[in-house]
């Protein structure tokens, strides 16, 4: 083990060492046009399936904010508790680490001694990429350069952004363009993609989180489905914690980004007498996944009240290892 560790620091320490604004007709037009259940060990020895389980940090942040759990025990209980060997980061959870090189290298060794591929991280809080405002989305476009780098260094494949701003859909949809072609101009060299979740507001508006992929036209730079997050408009106006009023169809939604779509997120909440989710239907979300033509990992958001993190993270394993069966 030692010489493994020390092989894998060695490779991790190797590892470390634009696109202008677009005009508003090429806008439109884009938008035109430790005990893991039963079923999950049988299912954990069906060969070549057509879609890989991955775990979201996020199903696991009461957890992480109570300090019950750890972040660099994150590999870890993902593969002992669930049986899964793939993991998608929040940067919300090792948010001053993003340059701490050591710390990196540790994430690296403890996800490697797991044998845990480590695919994205969730970025937040470090602005709109969407702002109109040109001064506050280039300050927006550089804060997330230290992710881009900090997710080459662990071997992330992307890191998951948001296309927020305030003001019209044109105008926010126009500024988007040009601050996801120009991190992702950065992102290229690292080989590293930068993919937008439909996360609130004009993001979860299908059509046009896809015209704004269509007008950016960069090989590296796509969308993360997410199965729940299409709520379009909340009351009196705030972006989270609202009720919603206005939510898109997201059986559409899903449909309309998964041709750009370099990973989804099976978001779940709680579960009928059957295990089936009771907000969507994956078995319907699933095939839709399926006929896009993907083949990539499937990662699990667990957002449910009703059971414990853990219970609400291997009911919906259990799920999405039945709909796999029926759709391959």
């Amino acid at each position: 083990m030692k010489n493994n560790r020390r092989s894998f620091i060695k490779k991790s320490a190797q590892l470390g060492a634009g696109i202008g604004l677009l005009g508003m007709n090429s806008f439109f037009a884009g938008c035109n046009t430790k005990t893991v259940s039963t079923v999950t060990q049988a299912a954990a020895t069906s060969a070549n399936p057509w879609f890989n389980i991955s775990l979201a940090q996020w199903s696991l942040h009461k957890s992480f904010f109570s300090n019950k759990l750890d972040h660099l025990d994150f590999a870890k209980k993902t593969k002992t508790e669930f049986g899964l060997n793939a993991i998608e980061y929040v940067n919300q959870f090792f948010k001053d680490k993003a340059k701490n090189k050591n710390y990196l290298n540790e994430m690296n060794l403890r996800a490697s001694d797991q044998g845990v591929k480590q695919l994205l991280i969730m970025i937040d809080g470090e602005g709109g990429l969407g702002d109109p405002d040109d001064a506050k989305r280039k300050i927006a476009i550089e804060n997330h350069y230290k992710w881009v780098e900090a997710a080459k260094h662990l071997g992330c494949h992307s890191i998951r952004v948001n296309a927020f701003g305030v003001g019209s859909a044109e105008e926010v949809g126009a500024a988007a363009i040009d601050g996801l072609g120009r991190l992702s101009s950065f992102a290229k060299d690292y080989k590293i993609n930068v993919i937008v979740e439909n996360h609130g507001s004009y993001s979860s508006d299908g059509k046009w989180l896809s015209g704004v992929m269509k007008s950016v036209n960069m090989s590296n730079c796509g969308t993360l489905p997410d199965f729940g997050n299409f709520c379009i408009k909340r009351e009196n106006g705030q972006p989270w914690g609202a009720p919603c009023v206005e939510e898109y169809d997201r059986y559409l939604g899903v449909e309309e980004l998964m041709p750009f779509a370099k990973a989804v997120s099976a978001k779940s909440f709680d579960f009928d007498e059957n295990g089936d989710d009771t907000q969507t239907d994956f078995l319907k979300m699933l095939k839709i996944v399926k006929k896009a033509g993907f083949n990539g990992w499937v990662g699990i958001e667990y957002e449910g009240s009703g059971l414990k993190e853990d219970e609400g993270i291997k009911k919906t394993i259990d799920l999405l290892r039945k709909v796999r069966s029926l759709t391959s």
